[in-house]
């Protein structure tokens, strides 16, 4: 019997040789120390002893089904967008169980199967995925260096065709750090507006941010010139991956932004994928959760301050400049293809770190490093990393 399956999910599975070589590595005992570490409960943070404690209320018993979420949740929402200094009401919030959800959710109101996307470059590889999965084709826009990351809105301009329906847009943005400046988004929403496109804006490391800077955009969601959705979500904004609740915020013009809730009801309807329980937890969860994301945004500049000072001793390898997020990246000295240098590094040092083409970094040679794990482990892990990239 043969079956045809989707070509929207990759049928190559096999793992790749860092992959392979980690797990053998870890088969003999080894201890490794991880530099792509992204998950947050497992970064040694303390968690408040009954931040959990809310889920178990017997409101959480009764089902109630609404698309966009109860309203009560809907309203700790707005009100954590106000800390932000956003006013976003909660007829304008949409939950979901995840950031990559609301993008699936954004796909199939804005496009059609071959409908293009454009992306970031470099940026986060999931979007590769989650665009082929609802039948879109991801578009990349590229993101230069010059000491900064910038946006060139007219390359982004240049990649629009008449198949084109969004721009997603991330700040900061991963693994770059990059946030999106004023004067790039009065530009991108002009392209917008005039063209008739969506501006999809990931703001979910917006609470992260490592130095000051009055130039940048508070948020896509400020103006109301063009159909625009921002995203959030329990996972970064108070490190709570695990309770899978996530928002979109929608501005723009008001008879645009009302067909466009219109027909975001009728996909959330056909789903109704957020839990009761999280969404009765979700003010005590994003209040309390600020203890957690106090320790995130501590520890995240005290690994960037201490990664500056190691590289300082290393001037063969560059610490490209970040703005936000939870990640840096290291120029390396190009002698050798990024696979063999993070190979080499995990067997000579033990320390695991992504290679910039897994983030479409155009040329070589360039790793990321997680700013997540704890102080001591990573300085150990970042001075090996730079002592065998330097030596080489």
């Amino acid at each position: 019997m043969t079956i045809s399956f989707s070509g929207r999910v990759p049928s190559e599975r096999q793992p790749n040789e860092l992959t392979t070589e980690l797990a053998a590595l870890r088969a003999t005992g080894a201890s490794v120390l991880d530099l792509t570490l992204s998950n947050p409960t497992r970064a040694g943070l303390i968690y408040p002893d009954r931040l959990l404690q809310p889920l178990a209320a017997p409101e959480g018993l009764r089902y109630d089904p609404s698309p966009f979420g109860l309203h009560q949740a809907r309203s700790a929402v707005a009100a954590d967008f106000a800390r932000r200094g956003l006013n976003v009401p909660p007829p304008r919030i949409v939950l979901t169980a995840s950031t990559s959800e609301a993008y699936a959710v954004l796909f199939k109101l804005l496009c059609d199967p071959g409908d293009r996307v454009l992306i970031p470059r470099p940026s986060y590889p999931l979007f590769e995925y989650l665009s082929r999965l609802d039948g879109v084709v991801a578009s990349p826009y590229e993101l230069e260096y010059h000491g900064v990351w910038t946006m060139d809105v007219g390359a982004l301009e240049r990649a629009i065709t008449d198949r084109t329906r969004a721009v997603l847009v991330v700040a900061p943005n991963n693994p770059t750090g990059s946030f999106l400046r004023q004067g790039d988004l009065d530009d991108l929403v002009d392209l917008c507006a005039s063209r008739g496109l969506a501006i999809v804006g990931d703001e979910v490391f917006a609470d992260y941010p490592l130095d000051p800077d009055p130039s940048r955009a508070i948020s896509v969601l400020t103006q109301d010139r063009a159909l625009t959705f921002g995203l959030g979500g329990l996972s970064k904004s108070v490190g709570l991956p695990q309770l899978k609740l996530a928002w979109i915020g929608v501005s723009g013009p008001a008879t645009i932004v009302e067909e466009a809730l219109a027909r975001l009801e009728i996909i959330c309807d056909t789903y109704l994928s957020v839990a009761t329980p999280v969404q009765h937890a979700a003010a005590a969860l994003l209040s309390t959760g600020a203890i957690v994301r106090e320790q995130i945004r501590d520890r995240v500049l005290a690994n960037y301050a201490s990664l500056h000072a190691l590289a300082a001793v290393h001037p063969a390898c560059r610490v490209l400049r970040a703005e936000g997020g939870w990640y840096a990246v290291v120029q390396v000295p190009a002698t050798r293809g990024e696979d063999a240098i993070v190979l080499e590094v995990l067997r000579r040092q033990h320390v695991l770190v992504h290679p910039g083409y897994f983030f479409d970094f155009p040329r070589e040679a360039f790793l990321v490093l997680s700013l997540l794990p704890p102080p001591d482990l990573f300085a150990q892990a970042a001075a090996r990393l730079l002592s065998e990239t330097d030596s080489r």
